[in-house]
């Protein structure tokens, strides 16, 4: 038996920081102040109260707010949604099924189209309704539905506000200060990442770095929208913010093609790689230099009777190395701008979010079922405790829906379920139920309630459970007013709630979702879409959302256990996001001889032939490259214009021949597709 965590240093009290302390003193503060308000306002259900202040609590200011915001919209559209349908329906169980069915999965369906507080709100109006509507069932008289409803709102606006009371009195680390921190640390790590893609060796970690990176980037992004929310002027400066995220996801694809330009460079001159060196070394300084990075960029500059390849790696490395320092100097001027300062990069839009209509529509389908199966049978056995399990039932399949493991986190809710049910039930009959007033019992739940949230900032591997168990604590503890004391009914609810939740378990197991190879191939199938409208002569997309969408979807998949699926999604991404660089470079560059303009509209007008939204056609492909090679060689012996059509021409050539591998477009199966 290991005794070691019995040592006193050991002990979650003892080895807490600060930080730890200060974040479960706000927590364990707004429960229990939420509790306390909603019993002084004579609220029924005053548990709801504690249940939502522990929901909104947020490490940081600035989640804490765009948390607080989504659930009180959220509330407030579930609340309408139950007096409509449960107004309407209160005499036709059957209509009321499926009313409440239908809602809940429009909540569901929306929900999995967002990934932030938008997804959070409808998440709330769904099962919102769930819990209002689901109470209601057996009343008679029209005018309780109103002082339900009103009752559960007044509960969850109530824990809000408490916990944004101990925000202000106990604030959290700045939203900003981490932002800014985590901006230019993923700028140096750029830098890191590209020493190790253009280094001669070629390593077995370089993809999962370059898939770390990009995941990386767009988890920034989240930071961003949560520091919007803390101050404003991170508000005013959104536009930066946003700007310079864009230009590190292009940081991260000039980095992919100059090792892509590397690879197929038969024999690159030692020059270049001692220049490489050296530049990385001097972006690394703090006080870099454009003219130093000039005078290193001078010593590997192609002459003049260096080849197309010389050419098109200087002018990108050149391109990486201003591109680099332009980052470098909004960085430095977000930094030091003060309140009023307004700074004006050049517009770009909001980072591409991806839409999984197929998935998100599946995921509809299954909670409706699940609802519509869970409201027949309580309506058919006349089952009393059925809104319990109805409710969780709900909770679970519109939170989970988006999960991306759903199966497991209701298994970790089931087993949460079953701890709280030991658990309750030893706290409702064996210490409230000697309790007489409510200051007795906060004496007893506040130690508790703060060992339970150092205990999630401590052992990170159960702090899933840990979180589980202090948000669903309230509603099993049932702190109601007046305190209920029946034995039948607790042990009736609580297994109704398991119930539920089994019922979820088991829809996610019937009705999975879809696995990671088929969502690989609706990704790829939605690249190759995506790419031919990039090369239309009117793109939808611009340059910098296909860039930030293509990332986007390739790091839909960058957990997943699939590794076929991933790799083929990151091969298709980063191929696709070489050509389209090249394509825009070919639509932009200006010359005035008609043999170039003509040999460039002939290779863009010949990708239509390779790629098509169902596969790459092989025939094509190969004659195409053939015909690419003969255009090289013929221009490589002209002039400086000649060789620099011929660099941006072997860029594509060689970005494509990565297609070979790819399944034809005939064939429907595999992960090539």
């Amino acid at each position: 038996m290991n005794l070691n965590v019995l040592a006193w240093n050991r002990l979650p009290w003892v080895k807490a920081t600060g930080a730890q302390w200060r974040y479960a003193l706000r927590n364990t503060f707004a429960m229990c102040l939420a509790l306390s308000i909603a019993y002084g306002l004579d609220l029924d259900e005053p548990y709801w109260a504690m249940t939502s202040a522990a929901v909104v609590s947020f490490p940081t200011l600035g989640g804490a707010i765009g948390k607080s915001l989504g659930r009180i919209a959220g509330s407030l559209l579930g609340a309408a949604a139950a007096l409509l349908i449960a107004g309407h329906t209160l005499n036709e169980p059957w209509l009321f099924a499926f009313a409440i069915a239908a809602w809940l999965a429009l909540c569901t369906w929306i929900a999995n189209h967002y990934q932030n507080n938008v997804a959070y709100a409808f998440s709330l109006a769904g099962y919102t309704a769930a819990i209002i509507a689901f109470t209601t069932v057996n009343i008679t008289d029209i005018s309780q539905l109103w002082i339900i409803t009103q009752a559960r709102v007044c509960e969850v606006i109530t824990g809000i506000l408490c916990g944004g009371l101990m925000m202000m009195i106990l604030p959290s680390t700045s939203d900003g200060d981490a932002l800014i921190t985590s901006l230019k640390q993923m700028h140096s790590r750029l830098l890191t990442h590209a020493g190790l893609l253009l280094q001669r060796e070629t390593s077995g970690q370089i993809r999962s770095a370059h898939e770390n990176v990009i995941s990386q980037i767009l988890t920034m992004n989240l930071l961003r929208i949560q520091a919007f929310w803390s101050h404003y002027r991170f508000r005013r400066q959104n536009n930066v913010l946003n700007y310079v995220l864009h230009q590190q996801l292009r940081l991260t694809s000039v980095i992919s093609s100059l090792r892509r330009m590397l690879l197929n460079w038969p024999n690159p001159p030692e020059v270049m790689f001692t220049a490489l060196d050296q530049l990385l070394d001097e972006l690394a300084r703090s006080d870099v230099d454009k003219y130093r990075l000039a005078q290193i960029l001078r010593t590997a500059a192609p002459g003049e009777s260096a080849g197309y390849r010389h050419h098109a790696f200087w002018h990108r490395l050149r391109y990486f190395c201003w591109l680099y320092l332009n980052i470098s100097r909004w960085l430095r001027q977000f930094e030091r701008a003060d309140a009023d300062t307004r700074l004006s990069p050049p517009a770009v839009p909001a980072l591409a979010r991806h839409t999984d209509s197929a998935e998100a529509s599946w995921s509809a389908l299954r909670t409706f079922v699940v609802i519509l199966l869970g409201c027949a049978f309580t309506l058919t056995t006349q089952w009393d405790a059925g809104e319990a399990a109805l409710t969780l039932a709900a909770i679970s399949c519109v939170l989970y829906s988006s999960a991306p493991s759903p199966a497991d986190s209701v298994s970790l809710l089931l087993k949460t379920l079953l701890l709280l049910t030991l658990f309750s039930f030893l706290i409702k009959f064996g210490v409230m139920i000697q309790v007489d007033v409510l200051w007795q019992f906060l004496l007893f739940l506040f130690p508790m309630l703060m060992t339970l949230q150092l205990f999630k900032l401590q052992q990170k591997k159960y702090a899933s459970l840990w979180g589980q168990l202090i948000v669903f604590m309230g509603s099993f503890i049932a702190v109601t007013n007046p305190p209920v004391w029946d034995y039948q009914q607790f042990l009736n609810d609580n297994l109704a709630k398991v119930c539920g939740v089994l019922l979820a378990w088991l829809a996610f197991q019937i009705l999975r979702p879809s696995s990671d190879k088929r969502r690989s191939r609706r990704h790829i199938r939605a690249l190759r879409r995506e790419f031919l409208d990039q090369l239309s002569r009117r793109p939808s997309l611009s340059q910098n959302r296909f860039e930030s969408l293509i990332y986007h979807r390739i790091n839909q998949l960058s957990a997943s256990s699939d590794e076929p699926a991933r790799l083929w999604l990151l091969r298709w991404g980063v191929v696709l996001l070489n050509c389209s660089h090249v394509v825009w470079q070919l639509r932009e560059w200006q010359t005035e001889v008609a043999a170039h303009r003509t040999v460039r509209d002939e290779t863009l007008q010949a990708l239509h032939q390779i790629i098509s939204e169902r596969g790459v056609n092989h025939r094509s492909l190969e004659a195409t490259l053939r015909v690419m090679q003969e255009r090289v060689n013929l221009l490589a012996a002209g002039d400086l214009q000649d060789r620099a059509l011929a660099g941006m021409i072997w860029r594509l050539a060689y970005s494509l021949s990565q297609l070979a591998q790819a399944l034809p477009a005939e064939s429907d199966a595999g992960s090539g597709q």
